[in-house]
Protein backbone atom coordinates (compact mmCIF):
# COMPACT_ATOMS: atom_id res chain seq x y z
CA UNK A 1 0.00 0.00 0.00
CA UNK A 2 1.32 3.44 -0.91
CA UNK A 3 1.85 6.12 1.71
CA UNK A 4 0.47 9.65 1.44
CA UNK A 5 3.16 12.02 0.17
CA UNK A 6 3.89 15.40 -1.34
CA UNK A 7 5.56 14.03 -4.47
CA UNK A 8 4.14 14.66 -7.94
CA UNK A 9 2.27 11.66 -9.34
CA UNK A 10 3.08 9.58 -12.42
CA UNK A 11 0.84 6.79 -13.68
CA UNK A 12 2.19 3.97 -15.85
CA UNK A 13 -0.60 2.16 -17.69
CA UNK A 14 0.57 -1.16 -19.06
CA UNK A 15 3.22 -1.86 -16.43
CA UNK A 16 4.62 -5.14 -17.68
CA UNK A 17 8.13 -6.51 -17.16
CA UNK A 18 9.66 -4.61 -20.08
CA UNK A 19 9.18 -0.94 -20.91
CA UNK A 20 6.38 -0.44 -18.38
CA UNK A 21 8.58 -1.54 -15.50
CA UNK A 22 11.48 0.56 -16.76
CA UNK A 23 9.23 3.64 -16.89
CA UNK A 24 7.94 2.99 -13.39
CA UNK A 25 11.44 2.60 -11.95
CA UNK A 26 12.74 5.71 -13.72
CA UNK A 27 9.91 7.99 -12.68
CA UNK A 28 9.83 6.57 -9.14
CA UNK A 29 13.12 8.33 -8.47
CA UNK A 30 11.25 11.63 -8.18
CA UNK A 31 7.55 10.78 -8.45
CA UNK A 32 5.01 8.76 -6.55
CA UNK A 33 4.21 6.11 -9.13
CA UNK A 34 0.97 4.23 -9.75
CA UNK A 35 1.40 1.10 -11.85
CA UNK A 36 -1.67 -0.19 -13.64
CA UNK A 37 -2.14 -3.44 -15.55
CA UNK A 38 -4.36 -6.51 -15.69
CA UNK A 39 -1.89 -8.87 -14.00
CA UNK A 40 -1.98 -8.45 -10.22
CA UNK A 41 1.00 -10.66 -9.35
CA UNK A 42 3.58 -8.75 -11.36
CA UNK A 43 2.17 -5.39 -10.23
CA UNK A 44 2.66 -6.39 -6.59
CA UNK A 45 6.25 -7.43 -7.23
CA UNK A 46 7.07 -4.25 -9.15
CA UNK A 47 5.49 -1.95 -6.57
CA UNK A 48 7.24 -3.81 -3.74
CA UNK A 49 10.58 -3.42 -5.54
CA UNK A 50 10.05 0.33 -5.90
CA UNK A 51 9.11 0.71 -2.23
CA UNK A 52 12.11 -1.37 -1.18
CA UNK A 53 14.32 1.08 -3.07
CA UNK A 54 12.77 3.98 -1.13
CA UNK A 55 10.14 5.05 -3.65
CA UNK A 56 6.39 5.48 -3.36
CA UNK A 57 4.34 3.05 -5.42
CA UNK A 58 0.72 2.04 -5.71
CA UNK A 59 -0.33 -1.06 -7.64
CA UNK A 60 -3.75 -0.88 -9.30
CA UNK A 61 -5.16 -3.89 -11.12
CA UNK A 62 -7.43 -2.85 -13.98
CA UNK A 63 -8.19 -3.45 -17.63
CA UNK A 64 -7.43 -0.18 -19.42
CA UNK A 65 -10.04 -0.96 -22.07
CA UNK A 66 -12.90 -1.17 -19.55
CA UNK A 67 -14.49 2.16 -18.65
CA UNK A 68 -15.67 1.23 -15.15
CA UNK A 69 -12.33 -0.30 -14.19
CA UNK A 70 -10.42 2.74 -15.43
CA UNK A 71 -12.69 5.10 -13.49
CA UNK A 72 -12.25 3.05 -10.30
CA UNK A 73 -8.49 2.84 -10.79
CA UNK A 74 -8.01 6.59 -11.16
CA UNK A 75 -10.34 7.27 -8.25
CA UNK A 76 -8.06 5.11 -6.10
CA UNK A 77 -4.96 6.88 -7.42
CA UNK A 78 -6.38 10.32 -6.67
CA UNK A 79 -7.42 9.27 -3.17
CA UNK A 80 -4.11 7.63 -2.24
CA UNK A 81 -1.53 9.65 -4.17
CA UNK A 82 -3.19 12.78 -5.53
CA UNK A 83 -3.99 14.19 -8.93
CA UNK A 84 -1.94 12.87 -11.84
CA UNK A 85 0.93 15.01 -13.12
CA UNK A 86 2.28 12.56 -15.73
CA UNK A 87 0.35 9.88 -17.61
CA UNK A 88 2.44 7.29 -19.44
CA UNK A 89 0.12 5.17 -21.58
CA UNK A 90 2.09 2.06 -22.44
CA UNK A 91 -0.72 -0.49 -22.83
CA UNK A 92 -0.85 -2.34 -26.12
CA UNK A 93 -2.21 -5.50 -27.70
CA UNK A 94 -1.95 -7.45 -30.95
CA UNK A 95 -2.49 -9.65 -32.76
CA UNK A 96 -0.34 -9.59 -35.86
CA UNK A 97 -2.07 -11.13 -38.82
CA UNK A 98 -3.67 -10.51 -42.19
CA UNK A 99 -7.37 -9.82 -42.59
CA UNK A 100 -7.89 -13.49 -43.30
CA UNK A 101 -6.27 -14.43 -40.00
CA UNK A 102 -7.66 -11.81 -37.62
CA UNK A 103 -11.14 -12.24 -36.16
CA UNK A 104 -13.54 -9.37 -35.49
CA UNK A 105 -13.18 -10.02 -31.76
CA UNK A 106 -9.39 -9.71 -32.00
CA UNK A 107 -9.68 -6.54 -34.09
CA UNK A 108 -12.06 -4.94 -31.59
CA UNK A 109 -9.91 -5.92 -28.59
CA UNK A 110 -6.81 -4.53 -30.27
CA UNK A 111 -8.58 -1.24 -30.92
CA UNK A 112 -9.92 -1.08 -27.37
CA UNK A 113 -6.60 -1.71 -25.62
CA UNK A 114 -4.51 0.55 -27.84
CA UNK A 115 -6.88 3.44 -28.51
CA UNK A 116 -10.02 3.28 -26.34
CA UNK A 117 -7.91 2.71 -23.23
CA UNK A 118 -5.70 5.66 -24.13
CA UNK A 119 -8.80 7.84 -24.50
CA UNK A 120 -10.28 6.69 -21.19
CA UNK A 121 -7.09 7.22 -19.20
CA UNK A 122 -6.41 10.63 -20.74
CA UNK A 123 -9.97 11.68 -19.99
CA UNK A 124 -9.41 10.85 -16.31
CA UNK A 125 -6.33 13.08 -16.13
CA UNK A 126 -7.12 16.08 -18.30
CA UNK A 127 -9.55 17.99 -16.00
CA UNK A 128 -7.06 18.38 -13.14
CA UNK A 129 -4.19 19.06 -15.54
CA UNK A 130 -6.21 21.77 -17.24
CA UNK A 131 -7.15 23.33 -13.89
CA UNK A 132 -3.45 23.47 -12.90
CA UNK A 133 -2.30 24.62 -16.33
CA UNK A 134 0.31 21.86 -16.59
CA UNK A 135 0.69 18.14 -17.13
CA UNK A 136 2.24 15.51 -19.37
CA UNK A 137 0.64 12.71 -21.38
CA UNK A 138 2.93 10.36 -23.32
CA UNK A 139 1.66 7.55 -25.54
CA UNK A 140 3.75 4.54 -26.53
CA UNK A 141 3.30 3.99 -30.25
CA UNK A 142 4.61 1.63 -32.90
CA UNK A 143 5.69 1.82 -36.51
CA UNK A 144 2.35 0.26 -37.44
CA UNK A 145 0.87 3.64 -36.53
CA UNK A 146 2.89 5.21 -39.36
CA UNK A 147 2.84 2.46 -41.98
CA UNK A 148 0.79 -0.69 -41.50
CA UNK A 149 2.28 -3.85 -42.94
CA UNK A 150 0.36 -6.75 -44.48
CA UNK A 151 0.13 -8.50 -41.09
CA UNK A 152 -1.07 -5.37 -39.25
CA UNK A 153 -4.75 -5.63 -40.14
CA UNK A 154 -5.64 -5.04 -36.47
CA UNK A 155 -2.46 -3.60 -34.94
CA UNK A 156 -2.06 -0.92 -37.62
CA UNK A 157 -5.54 0.65 -37.39
CA UNK A 158 -5.38 0.55 -33.58
CA UNK A 159 -2.07 2.39 -33.52
CA UNK A 160 -3.19 4.88 -36.16
CA UNK A 161 -6.11 5.65 -33.84
CA UNK A 162 -3.80 6.10 -30.84
CA UNK A 163 -1.53 8.38 -32.84
CA UNK A 164 -4.51 10.38 -34.07
CA UNK A 165 -5.70 10.82 -30.49
CA UNK A 166 -2.23 12.04 -29.45
CA UNK A 167 -2.12 14.53 -32.31
CA UNK A 168 -5.55 15.90 -31.46
CA UNK A 169 -4.78 16.19 -27.75
CA UNK A 170 -1.45 17.90 -28.44
CA UNK A 171 -3.19 20.60 -30.46
CA UNK A 172 -6.06 20.96 -28.01
CA UNK A 173 -4.18 20.78 -24.71
CA UNK A 174 -0.77 22.20 -25.61
CA UNK A 175 -1.94 25.84 -25.46
CA UNK A 176 -3.32 25.05 -21.99
CA UNK A 177 0.08 23.93 -20.71
CA UNK A 178 -0.33 20.16 -21.13
CA UNK A 179 2.44 18.43 -23.06
CA UNK A 180 1.21 15.51 -25.18
CA UNK A 181 3.55 13.33 -27.24
CA UNK A 182 3.47 10.08 -29.21
CA UNK A 183 6.62 7.95 -29.17
CA UNK A 184 7.14 5.43 -31.94
CA UNK A 185 9.06 2.40 -30.71
CA UNK A 186 10.51 1.18 -34.01
CA UNK A 187 12.08 -2.15 -33.19
CA UNK A 188 12.02 -5.06 -30.79
CA UNK A 189 12.27 -4.28 -27.07
CA UNK A 190 14.68 -6.42 -25.07
CA UNK A 191 12.40 -8.15 -22.57
CA UNK A 192 13.35 -10.53 -19.75
CA UNK A 193 13.57 -14.10 -21.03
CA UNK A 194 12.90 -12.97 -24.61
CA UNK A 195 14.89 -15.12 -27.02
CA UNK A 196 14.61 -14.43 -30.73
CA UNK A 197 16.64 -16.57 -33.15
CA UNK A 198 19.55 -14.69 -34.75
CA UNK A 199 18.86 -11.55 -32.73
CA UNK A 200 21.34 -10.18 -30.20
CA UNK A 201 20.77 -7.66 -27.42
CA UNK A 202 22.37 -4.93 -29.51
CA UNK A 203 19.71 -5.56 -32.15
CA UNK A 204 16.97 -4.58 -29.68
CA UNK A 205 15.91 -1.50 -27.75
CA UNK A 206 16.99 -1.41 -24.11
CA UNK A 207 13.90 -0.55 -22.03
CA UNK A 208 15.92 1.53 -19.55
CA UNK A 209 17.31 3.59 -22.43
CA UNK A 210 13.78 4.13 -23.77
CA UNK A 211 12.65 5.24 -20.30
CA UNK A 212 15.35 7.93 -20.28
CA UNK A 213 13.86 9.41 -23.44
CA UNK A 214 10.40 9.45 -21.87
CA UNK A 215 11.88 11.19 -18.83
CA UNK A 216 13.53 13.81 -21.03
CA UNK A 217 10.37 14.48 -23.03
CA UNK A 218 8.28 14.74 -19.86
CA UNK A 219 10.57 17.48 -18.54
CA UNK A 220 11.23 19.56 -21.64
CA UNK A 221 10.95 23.33 -21.52
CA UNK A 222 7.60 24.35 -22.99
CA UNK A 223 9.38 26.53 -25.56
CA UNK A 224 10.67 23.38 -27.28
CA UNK A 225 8.28 20.47 -26.82
CA UNK A 226 8.53 17.18 -28.70
CA UNK A 227 5.13 16.03 -29.94
CA UNK A 228 6.25 13.01 -31.98
CA UNK A 229 9.49 11.09 -32.05
CA UNK A 230 10.76 7.64 -32.91
CA UNK A 231 13.28 5.39 -31.24
CA UNK A 232 15.13 2.53 -32.88
CA UNK A 233 18.34 0.55 -32.38
CA UNK A 234 21.32 1.87 -34.32
CA UNK A 235 21.21 -1.29 -36.48
CA UNK A 236 17.51 -1.08 -37.32
CA UNK A 237 16.68 -0.68 -41.02
CA UNK A 238 14.08 1.95 -41.90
Amino acid sequence: MAQSNAKPVAVVVGAGPGLGAALARRFARQYAVAVLARGADYLRRLAAEIRQDGGVALEVQADAAERAQVAAAFKSIREQLGEVDVLLYNAGAGPFGSIGEVSLEQFENCLRVNAVGAFLCAKECVPAMTARGRGVILFTGATAGVKAGPRSAAFGPANFAKRGLAQSLARDLGPRGIHVAWINIDGVIDLPNRLIPNMKKEDMLNPDAIAETYWHIAHQDRSAWTTETQLRPFKEKF
